[in-house]
């Protein structure tokens, strides 16, 4: 495609094991001027359903992707030009696309490996995308949430910074152990996993616990903190869905995990399948009940937060973003806190991913 004016669409790339994906509805037609940043189609994957938003401005000439048809990753979508491009010199853009999806080249680029670090004798699962210079990212997932709840986001992130995505102790593909499930143990993890990817400092994002974890690494080790972006962060007023969080410690089948995980989303219908399943494989691990039990102990007095996440802030000297969505049922949006708002529920980092990237950017530069 020699004519730079000429700019493809195409199917991208959420999280690390996603090879294909299906356009389910489009929200824009031929002859569209679009802008950057606009909502082009949703998009399924296996795991998630997505809002696929316009990654540049322009006269859309072409759509190329038929709804309900399978497309692997980096598919063209799309086909946007400026009118004074010719039909002819389109025709040519699509048909070469055509070609390439045919010829069975696309979706074959081998996903990052997962990597393990010894951290207070505890393997902690992380994964690194982006090799840039200057301060790295870090992201740290919730109660229940592991590294690949980042999926619409440490992509984007790696193009300008190295972003780490790691799994919290209890979680995901990191062992079992929390010890006694404190504040303090996974904040000691996170300045342990900094030490072992060599970063002095690191703009740190959290979501949740996660959030709280940050603060309190903040508060620990000012120094060590370029940024902080909290997402729904635990411990901004008394309020929180306990029955959930006590719920989601000790479902062990689909039909009491399911209810409970349509909580996390202001849409439902994000609640797929392949996330139930996924969760449920998770908790079924030796190991996990004792560690959300323990978490609890952190998270809740009685039915109430039991962490103050402004005191530690109070401690600390990042610049702090705090995010939330309107419509969170798990932890509400607080009164008198300053703050962003995404339509989303609890899972704004996967239900508003393009406005709570644009935030993370504005605070890592």
């Amino acid at each position: 495609m020699a004519d730079e004016r000429i700019q493809k669409v195409t199917m991208p790339k959420w999280g690390l094991s996603m090879k294909t994906g299906k356009v389910i509805d489009w929200f824009v037609a031929e002859g569209d001027t679009i802008a950057k940043g606009d909502d082009l189609a949703d998009i399924e994957t296996e795991k998630i359903a997505g809002t696929l938003e316009s990654p540049r401005e322009g006269l859309l000439r072409r759509i190329v992707a038929e709804t309900g048809v399978e497309l692997p990753v980096g598919a063209t979508l799309a086909v946007v030009a400026p009118p004074e491009v010719s039909d002819e010199e389109i025709e040519s853009v699509v048909a070469e696309a055509r070609a390439q999806l045919e010829s069975g080249e696309l979706g074959g680029d081998e996903e990052p490996a997962a990597r393990a670090a010894e951290i207070d004798g505890r393997s902690i699962s992380y994964v690194t995308l982006g090799e840039a210079e200057g301060d790295p990212v870090v992201l740290v997932h919730g109660f229940g949430g592991d590294k690949n709840s980042w999926l619409f986001v440490q992509q984007p992130l790696s193009e300008s910074h190295t972003v780490h995505a790691l799994d919290l102790p209890g979680h995901g593909q990191s062992g079992k152990d929390v010890g006694d499930g404190s504040l303090d143990t996974l904040v000691s993890t996170v300045l342990g996993f900094l030490d072992e990817v060599g970063a002095g400092r690191a703009h740190l994002v959290g979501h949740s616990l996660g959030g709280a974890v940050a603060a309190a690494v903040a508060a620990r080790a000012p120094d060590r903190v370029a940024s902080l972006t909290l997402l729904a962060p635990a411990g901004f007023g008394p309020d929180a869905d306990a029955e959930y969080l006590r719920g989601f410690a000790a479902a062990s089948s689909r039909r009491e995990l399911k209810p409970l995980l349509g909580r996390l989303f202001a849409d439902e219908s994000q609640v797929t399948r392949q996330l139930v399943d996924d969760l449920l494989r998770y908790k079924r691990l030796d190991g996990v009940s004792e560690a959300l039990h323990a978490l609890l102990g952190t998270l809740l007095d009685g039915d109430r937060q039991a962490i103050d996440t402004p005191a530690l802030l109070a401690e600390a000297s990042a610049p702090v973003i705090v995010v939330w969505g309107r419509a969170d049922r798990i932890l509400p949006v607080p009164e008198g806190v300053k703050l962003s708002r995404v339509e989303a529920g609890h899972m704004l980092h996967m239900e508003a991913a393009g406005d709570v990237l644009r935030h993370i950017q504005s605070a890592v530069g």
